[in-house]
């Protein structure tokens, strides 16, 4: 598979910027560590299979042309963003402070250990699912690739289909290890954020105030 050199500095330009996607992803890593982040990561990742299938199968294009399947899909993914922006500043979303120890006290010897894995398990999927429903309810990911794959599909394509799939692929696993790197680095300096509450105080507001810009730039989003 050849990858042109205008398609992998676009993808990375794209995958690099600042988005929900990232953000959310920078929180994990701040809030709960590194394995969040990557858990975070994975489910940005993820998130972006069913825009990049609707634009393989041609769905993308039904979503452009429908202005109420647009609208309804936007409006939703509004409503999320402002719903992380509240409970950010609640400290209950992706701002909610964990550590290994937070159920200490509460059970002994080896019920203590099961209770902490499965709290630690739960967390995970949570923030994985978050993440995955981030992406997905964003209808310019689907207009996107939509209108970014093709670009890169030579006229002459013998199996443009698979030619797309590949380059989608691409473009997910260049997601994966940016948004790894993003989220790596906010846990590096994690400790210096949570033992200050004035610092993480000022990052609460700061995401949320992030989040509602995201949402609000979404809902100036047109077809």
């Amino acid at each position: 598979m050849q990858l042109s050199a205008e398609f992998l500095i676009t993808s990375l330009i794209v995958v690099a910027s600042p988005g929900t996607g990232v953000l959310y992803t920078l929180a994990a890593g701040l809030s709960r560590g590194r394995g969040a982040s990557v858990a975070a990561a994975f489910g940005c990742t993820l998130g972006i299979v069913p825009h990049m299938l609707a634009a393989v199968l041609g769905l993308a294009a039904v979503l452009h042309t429908s202005a109420l399947l647009f609208q309804i899909v936007k409006w939703l993914g509004v409503a999320y963003l402002l719903v992380m922006a509240w409970q950010t500043l609640r400290a209950h979303g992706a701002l909610r402070v964990e550590t290994d120890g937070q159920m200490d006290g509460q059970v002994d010897g080896q019920v203590d250990g099961q209770v902490n894995g499965m709290v630690k398990t739960r967390s995970t999927r949570d923030i994985v699912i978050t993440a995955v429903l981030v992406n997905i309810l964003n209808p310019k990911l689907s207009l996107f690739f939509l209108a970014f794959l093709p670009q890169f599909v030579a006229a002459g394509e013998t199996a443009p289909l698979l030619r797309m799939l590949e380059l989608s692929a691409v473009f997910m696993l260049m997601t994966f290890a940016v948004f790894v790197v993003y989220g790596v680095a906010a846990a590096a300096v994690r400790t210096h954020v949570i033992t200050r509450p004035a610092v993480l105080a000022w990052m609460r507001r700061a995401f949320a105030a992030a989040f509602v810009a995201l949402g609000a730039k979404l809902a100036l989003a047109e077809r």
